[in-house]
């Protein structure tokens, strides 16, 4: 293959989850079945947590970011996979990966900062209860959302910039199903050593904040134990069991793409795990947080009465 300038137009193959054409209308069918639920779920626990207000509290405030985000995050891989599924076209120019990379990350970062914020809502909620809405105040709440947006908008754009300076050959092939920065910066036809330093060392600071999200998780559950109502233990555990669950799945899933050298993890293994961490967890999240949580489920029944009543025809339906 010919080696392309810095600035060429240049384009990449997505080699996608498989290339057998019996597998392809299955895996088209799966993956937009996935992304609607993604979509209307994420979309439900909005517009249920933004019209009820007895969910306008902090930890619905960040539930409710997450969710907008999880669509976002969802949206800037899945469309274009479905729409390379139904032409047969494999191809995403050189912008659009670009744009797909920098999209991507901002998302990813944001996830990952709103899991760790809302394990520390969690915190000061069980362990501070009378101080929890002096602490967790809508100051601190929104400065909390900007520092995150902020930081995750910078990171992108510097690793956009350092993937700029690389060269790629035209045509060539991302054995993956999105332009994913770990396997382009594998496939580039330049020194990326700096590239890897860089992504190793942002991973490994937002690692820190993960584990301390997780670290504040286990704090709870020792508060939870040592409290007295069975009704606050259930409510607690309703909480940072959800939460807890939703951890393990994404870190768990992002660190082995992130930090699993190759001889470790095949190519095929982590286009699964990342399917796990960009399309399963986001879809999951919805029911996560709200199949044991009585506040969600009564919001949302009230969301679907409301609209009942101003369409009457739904109930004829």
């Amino acid at each position: 293959m010919e080696a392309e300038n810095r600035t060429g137009a240049s384009h990449f193959l997505l080699l996608g989850l498989s290339d057998d054409p019996i597998l392809q209308p299955l895996l088209f069918a799966l993956f937009l079945a996935m992304y609607l639920i993604t979509v209307f779920g994420n979309l439900l626990i909005i517009a249920a947590a933004s019209s009820d207000s007895h969910l306008h509290t902090p930890m619905y405030f960040f539930l409710s970011n997450l969710s907008f985000i999880d669509i976002c995050l969802t949206s800037s891989t899945v469309p274009k996979m479905l729409v390379n599924i139904q032409t047969q076209d494999k191809g995403i120019s050189y912008i659009q990966c670009l744009t797909q990379v920098y999209f991507f990350n901002i998302f990813l970062g944001m996830d990952n900062f709103l899991l760790t914020v809302m394990a520390y809502d969690r915190f000061v909620a069980i362990c501070y209860p009378l101080k929890y809405t002096v602490i967790m105040n809508r100051q601190l709440c929104g400065l909390l959302l900007l520092v995150s947006w902020i930081i995750m908008f910078w990171v992108s754009l510097i690793h956009i910039l350092l993937l700029k300076q690389l060269i790629f050959s035209t045509g060539t092939e991302i054995p993956h199903f999105f332009c994913e920065l770990s396997e382009m910066l594998k496939v580039a036809s330049s020194d990326s050593l700096i590239n890897n330093i860089f992504l190793y060392v942002m991973t490994a600071l937002f690692g820190v904040f993960s584990v301390t999200g997780i670290l504040f998780s286990l704090l709870l559950i020792s508060s939870i134990l040592r409290m007295s109502s069975s009704v606050s233990r259930y409510k607690a555990f309703s909480t940072c069991g959800s939460h807890l669950c939703v951890v393990s799945l994404f870190y768990g899933t992002g660190f082995a793409v992130y930090l699993s050298s190759s001889a470790t993890l095949s190519t095929q293994s982590s286009t699964v795990a990342s399917v796990m961490y960009t399309v399963v967890t986001p879809m999951l999240n919805p029911f996560i947080y709200s199949l044991r949580n009585n506040e969600v489920k009564g919001a949302t029944a009230r969301l679907f009465s409301r609209a009942a009543s101003c369409h009457p025809w739904i109930i004829d339906l």
